[in-house]
Parts: structure tokens; C-alpha cells; sequence
């Protein structure tokens, strides 16, 4: 019993060293959970109405549609359903695959961002149960694939700061491109690409003002505590050209559409085309919000509710209240450590969800909806556990476990109306209306 005991402790420790195998684990259970019923429901649902149609475009070079956002999510959605078919596996098996990858971005940038292997789990595993991540994975929608690729970017930074020599430079690159990839999928990624700028000046000058070297120091590359060995400058120039770059990429199989292909002129003409769509004035929608009910969960979006394979079945779109709940109080915590503590970390993720729901008061958008706030509640994650694991100091007392366990109960009881399981009949979702605006 000893030594089998030993040798369990040994394995776990090995874990500890080699994330990699502990990101591959979180990734299968991922993409099972994500896959498993994915083809349910058999019908289109919600947003899939635009997005669908728009992949089948693309495949078929028909010509332009669904000219309010940028190609590359129809086109990953597209890719789904020329390798599986046109059906709802097909629709839906690319962006389960983007939720998987967004679960692993958490892991990912806790690793980095903490050094330490408690909480990139407890991120992961809060992540996979936040639900809104879980609904958007099995749905043909864009939010999905602008979460992953954004929050990759963010990692690929994170990787690039901790670097030397070349390696700074080449992952620098790819995380312009990556985050030029979240434009490609939709322009609510472009404020990121501004803030990760201003991120890395800002990094820069409180490092000169430690080292107490002049700001000047600020612009070189060398001997800097981050991103050694890239000048602000050049980095600077390279953030917006590789991101520009692969953003207008993206556009290359409309330039052979049988209907109205894009040209050079064209292609910056559009611009200005989905800029007015996108500010226009819309009529007033059943599943409308303002920002500020998102982080509360007072108007989430059915989906859909209709019989559907020989049951009543429904998908809400709801966040999990422990995780969504729970981590406004973090947000606070974090807040109250940079202002008791000077605690750098908690104030950068507190910082990046609060900027995440800001953007949308400063954008034009004259309705707002709660899947809007995807990418705030993948932030809620990363900011649980970075203040679970400021505020236990190391002393392993299990606070963020028994949160993930109740997170889990949670996600369990509202399975059946997240994952468009058969309800008992047609009033069968007044099971789970805690709140009546939910209804």
C-alpha cells in the first residue's frame, strides 16, 4: 500500500512538470463533453440562421452573404460541413472544436501567467463548466471562435514576454497573427488588439520606473525583464501589420465568387459596408439587453424551445450562476488585493474583464445581447482562479475545489435546457426559471 501510495505521489508530481499531458487530458474530456449529442437539436437554432447559409456560400463560391462580419468563422464552419456533411454535426463540429481550444487557452494562460499547476486547473475545469463556453461549442455561431483565438493571442503574448532572443520575436509574430485572426472572425476583437499595445507599453515603463532607468529605456529591446530583445517600436509596427495582414486574409475566397467577386478596391469598400451594417439602427429584439445585465444573468436567449426528434427540447443560453456569480465577487477581491496589496496579477485579469464589458458601452451597437458577454465570462474564469490562489497563499486549504464542486453541481441541474436534452412537455422549462425575466 506504501509503495503504491509513493508511486501515485510520484506520477502526480511528473504531471506537474509536463503540462502538456495534463493539457492533452483536459482537451479529450473536452471535445467529449462538447461532442457528445452535438447533432441535438436536428434543427437550425438562434443566430445559425445567418451563419449556416453563409458556410454553404463560401463552399459553393456563390457570392457575398452575411456581409456584417468578417469570413473566417463561416469559413471554419464551412470546412465542418464539407468534411462531415451538411448536417448538424457538420455545422457544429468545428466551433466544438474552438471550444476545446478555448478551454485550453485558460489552461494555457494560467500556466504562464502563474507558474503553477492548482490553478490552470481550476480555470480549466471552471471553463468547461461556465456553460456559455458549453453552448457556444455546439452551436454554428462566430463567438466561439472569436474566444479562442482572442484568448490564444493573449497567450501567445504571454509566452513572447517570458522569451529571449529570436524566440520573443517569432512568438510576438504569431500572436499578432492569431489575434489578426480574431478580427478575421469578428471587429469586437480590434479594442483587444489596442489594449495589448497599450499592455506592453505599459509593462515597459513600470519596469524602467523599478529599475529606475530612464523612460527612453522603454523603446530598446535590451535587457528588459519582458520581452527581452524586442524594441517597443518595432514590436509595435508588427502587432499592427502581421494583424492587418491576416485580417484581409481572410477575404481570399471571395475573390472567386461566381456573384459579385471581391476585387482589391472592393475589398476595402466592403469595409465601409460592414462598418454601416454594424452601426445601423436595428428594431427592437425579444432577447435584447443592456451591458450591464449581462455579469447579472437577468436576460439570457432561448436558443431554442420547439419538438424536435420526438421530445420537447430547449437550449438556453445561460451562464452557470456559481461561476458567473461567484466571480463578481473575485472580480472585487482582485480589486481589494492591488489596493491592500499592490498585487499585480489579480489587477491585470480584474482589469481585462472590466475592459471586456466596457468595450460595449463605448461601441456603437444599438442592441445589445448576452452572448455578447462570452468573452467576460471566459475572463470570470481566469480571474476565479487567480484570486483563489492569491488569497490561499499556498496553504492548499481547498476553497477553489469545493467552488468547482458546487460549479459542477450547478452545471449538472441545468444540463437538460444547455444541451437541448428531452423535457418532460411543453412547460417542461418552468423547472429551471429561478429568476422570471430567464423565461
Amino acid at each position: 500500500m506504501i509503495v503504491y501510495r509513493t508511486c501515485m505521489l510520484d506520477r502526480i508530481k511528473a504531471l506537474r512538470t509536463r503540462p502538456w499531458i495534463v493539457a492533452l487530458l483536459i482537451g479529450l474530456a473536452a471535445q467529449a463533453l462538447f461532442t457528445l449529442h452535438i447533432d441535438r437539436p436536428s434543427k437550425i437554432m438562434f443566430d445559425e440562421v445567418h451563419y449556416v447559409p453563409a458556410a454553404h456560400a463560401i463552399l459553393d463560391l456563390d457570392g457575398p452573404r452575411n456581409v456584417e462580419h468578417p469570413m473566417l468563422g463561416k469559413e471554419l464552419i464551412a470546412t465542418g460541413i464539407a468534411v462531415f456533411g451538411d448536417n448538424p454535426f457538420g455545422w457544429r463540429i468545428v466551433p466544438s472544436l474552438a471550444g476545446t481550444a478555448t478551454v485550453l487557452g485558460v489552461f494555457a494562460f494560467l500556466w504562464l501567467f502563474l507558474g503553477t499547476m492548482r490553478p490552470a486547473l481550476i480555470g480549466a475545469a471552471l471553463a468547461l463548466l461556465n456553460q456559455t463556453i458549453f453552448i457556444q461549442a455546439r452551436t454554428a455561431m462566430l463567438d466561439i471562435f472569436l474566444g479562442a483565438f482572442l484568448l490564444w493571442g493573449l497567450v501567445l503574448m504571454l509566452w513572447a514576454m517570458q522569451g529571449q532572443g529570436r524566440a520573443v520575436w517569432w512568438r510576438w509574430i504569431a500572436a499578432s497573427a492569431v489575434l489578426g485572426l480574431a478580427t478575421g472572425v469578428k471587429w469586437s476583437a480590434i479594442p483587444y488588439i489596442a489594449l495589448a499595445a497599450a499592455a506592453f507599453l505599459i509593462i515597459r515603463t513600470r519596469d524602467a520606473r523599478i529599475a529606475r532607468k530612464p523612460l527612453a529605456t522603454v523603446l530598446t529591446g535590451k535587457d528588459q525583464p519582458h520581452w527581452n530583445g524586442l524594441p517597443a517600436l518595432p514590436a509595435l509596427a508588427l502587432l499592427g501589420a502581421v494583424s492587418i495582414t491576416f485580417y484581409f486574409l481572410t477575404f481570399f475566397p471571395a475573390f472567386f465568387y461566381a456573384r459579385e467577386p471581391l476585387s482589391l478596391s472592393g475589398l476595402f469598400a466592403q469595409q465601409w459596408e460592414m462598418y454601416a451594417l454594424q452601426t445601423q439602427v436595428l428594431k427592437p429584439h425579444t432577447y435584447q439587453s443592456d451591458w450591464w445585465t449581462w455579469p447579472l444573468l437577468i436576460r439570457p436567449i432561448w436558443y431554442f424551445y420547439e419538438w424536435d426528434d420526438g421530445a420537447q427540447r430547449g437550449v438556453l443560453l445561460i451562464g452557470n450562476p456559481v461561476v458567473m456569480w461567484g466571480g463578481l465577487l473575485a472580480v472585487l477581491a482582485c480589486y481589494w488585493a492591488w489596493f491592500k496589496e499592490k498585487a499585480i496579477r489579480p489587477l491585470a485579469v480584474a482589469l481585462l474583464w472590466t475592459a471586456s464589458l466596457a468595450i460595449y458601452v463605448v461601441i456603437p451597437k444599438s442592441l445589445g445581447f448576452y452572448y455578447y458577454y462570452h468573452l467576460s465570462g471566459i475572463f470570470i474564469c481566469l480571474i476565479l482562479a487567480v484570486a483563489f490562489h492569491h488569497f490561499d497563499r499556498g496553504r492548499n486549504r481547498g476553497w477553489e475545489e469545493w467552488f468547482a464542486a458546487a460549479s459542477l453541481v450547478a452545471f449538472v441541474y441545468f444540463y437538460p435546457i444547455i444541451a437541448a436534452s428531452p423535457l418532460r412537455n411543453s412547460r417542461g422549462f418552468e423547472h429551471w426559471i429561478l429568476i422570471p425575466s430567464w423565461a
